[in-house]
């Protein structure tokens, strides 16, 4: 039994809910109340399934999970956070993981020391060519303050001049586990950054961790080279400038990202200190959690073709292709919502007019910055904003194209109410009748199963052809599967898109441990730096390594090939789904009755609408089963 769930077994989910001041009552084998997340106290929405240990509230959260969800949600912490909280009321010891041994620590420290090293002899250089100290003064517009204060360097032409200035203070392996040295194929080394303006990079605590490299002449590429992976920099796990913005982030309550290194400067130059850049081409939860620290206010500022309608229509759920600049910002909106709700945060965007860089619209008028970033925009109102310019919108065939890519953002959303507000928006928007968007084929509801699954029984290891007969074990094997191929998830939504069907996401899985997996496998796919299945196990917190190698030695013998996988997974989900939709569609008919006999006539009314759409999704299901049973 792994450490989570001995914590379930020991500890009744009735009892811990109760104890938060949730006043439960008696609905067959199960119980119900009203949601202690909101206010809504005419009818009793929240629901707990004791024998599955989960919760849903069917009412304005939408939102449901197991006693680690429960805690994360009331007490406002991570999984970390409430896996230590619930273990201490268990009483169950948790295994810690030590992130670094003594020699580990001097290791890091040492090649820090030499980042610090490497940053006084850039700066040195800097100060020896006249050119491109005029290039920063004149073109970047930035003061001898400013460009003392962000530590700006530069790295002179040529293969060896960092390797000969250390030569006699450190070792060449030293400066190649730092970042500052390539490896030949021959043998030997070379200097990593040559002609190129360097900017030091620090982490949140200030403390050296690489170096962003811009380019002098326009025919080099990359224009933006960053350092590599080392032990003490992974650029999906750090912000720049944050180091000097937490505490204007604080001030303000809000977090501004933009897309550079020099937007930055200039920003912190022009007084605008509580902006901040990723490293990458996409933005990561990891950087949005060490955003969340300082405020849940955040803020995208994009230029107009990164916040574009070509970025939107190359598909939402896309990476955008980096091209020749490496940190340009990605605009994914499925995956920034899908942030924004783990995270509770409010993520909007804001568009930078005239293409003009955030340098340049402060050297223009300081103030316009600020209106720029006041006017932006919650994410669906700006992607339905983006999608209608310059189009014709008494075009059917436009129409249908808009909503297809907007409806599944609406879906995505927390609450039924922004649901609603949006739908309603977007039908104003498309001169259509809201029914029509609400009987599209689109997605259909976001689910999440209570399911009775006998959770600490070790598992058998299965056959060479393994055939899912339990949907208890459904879960398990699917995330599990996943983990050992994370690219078949490209092939299984492929095929639920066929469908008519949503996306596999974190909520088709009841149990917290399982979606934060979920999450690690999905985010293994959107970076292309590592092989996707040692990036996702990588990943993986701390507290789950436990849970994630069970589920990989439960596996390991599986041999089917990728195309039978697929299928499997495919009748997996299917049943996981069909078993929600049934228990769902149940609950949502006794709550309808309940509302009817307390002469709740809204509520009747919302109840009466899922309990049509959750019909027509259990069609749907059916349709895609007969489909898998075909291909037999």
């Amino acid at each position: 039994m792994s450490t989570i769930d001995d914590i379930k077994s020991r500890i009744d989910i009735v009892d811990l809910v109760s104890e938060a001041g949730v006043k439960l009552r008696h609905a067959g084998k199960n119980y119900t109340g009203f949601c202690p997340f909101h206010d809504n106290k005419r009818t009793p929405a929240f629901v707990v399934w004791p024998e599955s240990g989960t919760w849903r509230c069917f009412g304005q959260c939408n939102e449901g999970g197991d006693i680690f969800k429960f805690v994360m949600k009331r007490e406002g912490v991570d999984f970390k956070e409430a896996l230590q909280k619930l273990a201490e009321r268990a009483g169950v010891e948790i295994k810690e993981y030590q992130r670094e041994t003594p020699q580990q620590r001097e290791a890091y420290a040492h090649l820090r020391g030499l980042l610090e090293d490497a940053l006084i002899y850039y700066r040195s250089r800097l100060f020896e060519n006249v050119e491109i100290l005029n290039y920063l003064r004149q073109k970047r517009n930035l003061t001898n303050a400013t460009i003392e204060t962000f530590g700006l360097g530069y790295a002179p032409p040529g293969y060896d001049n960092l390797l000969n200035h250390f030569k006699n203070k450190y070792m060449p392996q030293d400066l190649a586990d730092a970042g500052m040295l390539s490896e030949r194929d021959s043998g030997g080394f070379f200097d990593r950054f040559r002609h190129r303006i360097m900017i030091p990079i620090r982490d949140e605590q200030g403390l050296m961790a690489g170096f962003g490299a811009r380019i002098v002449n326009p025919d080099d590429v990359p224009k933006f080279l960053n350092s590599p992976e080392t032990p003490i920099f992974s650029k999906g796990r750090v912000l720049y400038g944050l180091d000097r913005a937490r505490k204007p982030i604080r001030a303000a309550d809000q977090a501004v990202i933009v897309e550079g290194y020099f937007d930055v400067i200039a920003l912190h130059q022009a007084g605008y200190e509580n902006v901040v850049s990723p490293m990458g081409t996409a933005l990561t939860e990891d950087q949005l959690r060490l955003l969340k620290r300082s405020t849940r206010r955040i803020t995208l500022a994009l230029d107009p073709d990164a916040a574009g309608q070509k970025a939107v229509l190359r598909g939402l759920d896309a990476a955008r292709s980096a091209m020749d600049r490496e940190g340009e910002l990605i605009f994914d909106a499925h995956g920034l919502l899908r942030s924004e709700s783990r995270l509770q945060a409010d993520l909007r965007v804001a568009t930078i007019p005239d293409e003009l860089d955030p340098d340049e619209i402060v050297a223009r008028d300081k103030e316009e910055w600020g209106r720029i970033i006041e006017a932006a925009k919650p994410i669906v109102a700006h992607v339905m904003e983006t999608l209608s310019v310059g189009q014709d919108l008494n075009d059917p065939k436009i129409k249908n194209e808009i909503a297809a890519q907007v409806l599944p953002l609406i879906n995505d959303l927390g609450t039924p109410l922004e649901r609603d507000t949006y739908r309603q928006a977007l039908a104003r928007m498309l001169r259509v009748d809201e029914s029509a968007l609400i009987g599209a084929p689109v997605r259909g509801p976001r689910l999440r199963r209570p399911r009775q699954v006998e959770r600490g029984v070790e598992a058998k290891k299965p056959q060479a052809v393994l055939s899912i007969v339990s949907s208890k074990k459904a879960e398990e094997y699917l995330i599990g599967m996943l983990l050992q191929k994370p690219e078949l998830l490209y092939k299984v939504d492929r095929r639920l898109e066929e469908g008519h069907l949503p996306p596999l996401g974190a909520d088709d899985f009841d149990y917290t441990d399982y979606q934060i997996l979920f999450h690690s496998i999905r985010d293994a796919l959107v970076q292309d730096q590592v092989d996707p299945r040692a990036f996702a196990l990588s990943a993986i917190p701390e507290t789950l390594q436990e849970t994630s190698q069970t589920l990989l030695a439960q596996l390991e013998m599986v041999t089917l090939l990728d195309d039978r996988l697929v299928e499997e997974l495919l009748r997996s989900i299917k049943r996981m789904r069909e078993d929600a939709t049934s228990e769902m569609l149940a609950l949502r008919q006794h709550l309808q009755r309940e509302a009817q006999d307390s002469g709740d006539l809204d509520s009747v009314t919302i109840y009466q609408a899922e309990v049509l759409n959750l019909t027509r999704f259990k069609r749907a299901l059916d349709e895609f089963g007969r489909s898998l049973s075909a291909k037999r």
